[in-house]
């Protein structure tokens, strides 16, 4: 519907979150993941909560909606704020998932992590091959190369490795697996456990697939770059995964 003089109405500005607000809705992210309240509960009313953070209403208020947004809670008027059950919440949003990952004792959703990374970025790998666009493959062997030229240097190593992998991202032609593997990777490179732990001849075995990958992309061969990749996230994932951690 337009205004007077065929200007469509300016949209209602969304209320400024700043730092504090920022900080009050992962804290309230953190009560829902680690279960404190748990799915199907309820949360104490607006006022309880304003006094609880020391904050004002209009960001209790306003954490809620983004909390709804997530669809981690139902604000029903009259009826209080609901938990939803995990099903519904938004598990790729960057705050949701981080919180995930750090209350992930048994490792469970870092494993299934690494199972979804692992289907998308071999779908990827096998769209590289496709295409076979020289000027990319060559990006990718350079990257493969710096990992070759840094064994020595852990740090150097990984953020060559984790360029390797974004170069096979970038160049795959699906920007949707792109989109969804980049949150997943980036927010699992964030946690100490999905780095886990180095074991003997871990570089040597890493190199070993990645060559495995690169050779398959540069013959542009789509199922053997598929293959490659999805057997290298899975048995690196399998390799530094903590012992400590058992699967349910």
């Amino acid at each position: 519907m337009s205004s007077q003089g065929g200007r469509d109405a300016a949209p209602t500005p969304r209320t400024p979150f700043d730092r504090i607000g920022v900080a009050v809705l992962r804290e309230l992210v953190e009560t829902i993941v680690s279960g404190r309240i748990p799915q199907g509960g309820l949360f104490p009313p607006e006022a309880v909560l304003s006094q609880e953070f020391g904050v004002s209403r209009t960001v209790i208020r306003e954490s809620m909606k983004r909390l709804q947004e997530k669809g981690m809670v139902t604000v029903a008027q009259g009826r209080g704020t609901h938990v939803n059950p995990m099903s519904s919440w938004n598990l790729l949003d960057p705050l949701v998932l981080t919180s995930l990952i750090g209350h992930d004792d048994a490792l469970g959703i870092l494993d299934d992590l690494s199972v979804v990374r692992g289907a998308l970025e071999a779908a990827m790998a096998a769209g590289m091959a496709r295409e076979h666009d020289e000027d990319g493959v060559a990006r990718l062997r350079a990257s493969f190369e710096l990992m070759r030229a840094s064994m020595e240097d852990s740090t150097a190593f990984r953020e060559a490795d984790v360029q390797f992998h974004l170069i096979v991202m970038e160049l795959s032609g699906n920007l949707l697996a792109e989109n969804v593997a980049r949150v997943l990777f980036e927010r699992a490179l964030e946690s100490t456990r999905y780095h886990g732990v180095d074991r003997a001849r871990a570089f040597e075995m890493t190199m070993a697939e990645h060559e495995q990958i690169l050779a398959a992309i540069e013959a542009g061969d789509p199922e053997a770059a598929r293959a490659a990749m999805d057997a290298h996230i899975t048995d690196s994932w399998e390799r530094r995964r903590l012992p400590t951690a058992k699967r349910s």
